[in-house]
């Protein structure tokens, strides 16, 4: 039996207050098979669920749809919070985060979207979609979700004066360290030493080989900390470890697809973790470590909401007719 959640959820802020836009290309993506807006669209999820939803479903597409940006517009809610919010409602069937390369006309670039359905649909469906997206002309995406492949580009690169005779040339640091010497700048709380850089360079180079941006690495390592942080160069080693994305398969050559459009490979990405693979491996929008995380390793807030029992009243709830 579907449970009923009797209490209402606080009004989402209004529509046309000023949103935050999506420059690291985590915008919503809205797909056509969803049902007309409502009050009660979202009425079989539990309250806070139900208004951060209510809120993401009135953003226009474009609109930032990651963790930071959510949290500062809804001051009801902590990062925390907001990121417990994001994964049930992806389990839930509303959302999928996505990444996609697209290469065609000699260029090629990275683009991360997160589509949203206010009408809640399973995996199956939502893998057809996805499966569907992947042939699909990019440019019609918007331009707010447009990544750069590489923000380092976009920095201005230390330039060294040049020494005086007899002493050694220091090369320009790596991108791979660049990103992690700001790390501090963006979260106080991982500042790393030049030496804690130096040190962990060598597993951050690992991540761009693989094909991230600067961007996407920070996410990951900023995302969802808990508290306190007792060792910051601990923290990022083991998240530079533990989260080390696949190698990308490589993208179809653009005379396979049809003249004039490019062709893409689309991913999916772990709503904890950002973790990219296959749609089919990421059930409920979740990789499988996060899916199926023991109660000893959730956060304080996790435990207090029995996320476990959440996520079969979300699957029973999509199973009610």
């Amino acid at each position: 039996m579907a449970i009923q959640h009797l209490s209402s959820a606080p009004p989402a802020p209004a529509a046309s207050r000023p949103y935050s836009k999506a420059p690291t290309g985590y915008g919503k993506q809205t797909v056509a098979a969803q049902g007309p807006s409502s009050a009660g669209a979202f009425a079989p999820l539990p309250e806070r669920e139900r208004y951060v939803a209510g809120y993401v479903d009135h953003l226009p597409d474009g609109a930032a749809m990651d963790i930071k940006s959510l949290a500062k517009d809804l001051p009801l809610y902590g990062q925390m919070a907001i990121g417990t919010a994001l994964r049930a409602l992806a389990v839930a069937g509303h959302l999928r985060r996505v990444r996609c390369r697209v290469e065609g006309a000699g260029q090629c670039r990275w683009v991360t979207l997160t589509y949203w359905s206010r009408t809640a649909h399973d995996n199956e469906w939502w893998n057809g979609k996805l499966a569907g997206e992947a042939a699909t002309d990019p440019e019609q995406a918007s331009e707010p979700m447009v990544v750069p492949q590489q923000r380092t580009a976009e920095r201005p690169s230390p330039n060294p004066p040049t020494p005086p005779p007899g002493e050694p040339v220091v090369s320009a640091p790596s991108p791979a360290y660049l990103t992690l010497a700001e790390l501090g700048r963006s979260e106080p709380r991982l500042a790393l030493s030049a030496a804690d850089c130096a040190a962990l360079e060598p597993l951050a180079a690992a991540w761009f080989a693989r094909g991230v941006s600067a961007d996407y690495l920070t996410s990951a390592l900023t995302a969802g900390l808990p508290e306190p942080i007792g060792s910051p160069i601990g923290l990022v080693r083991r998240r530079l470890t533990d989260k080390m994305p696949p190698h990308l398969p490589a993208a179809p050559a653009p005379a396979q697809g049809p003249p004039g459009i490019p062709v893409r490979a689309l991913l999916v990405e772990c709503t904890e973790c950002g973790r990219p693979g296959p749609a089919e491996a990421l059930p409920d929008g979740l990789c499988r470590p996060c899916g199926t995380a023991s109660a000893e390793d959730a956060t304080p807030a996790e435990v207090e909401r029995d996320v476990p029992a959440l996520v079969a009243s979300l699957r029973n709830l999509m199973r009610t007719p």
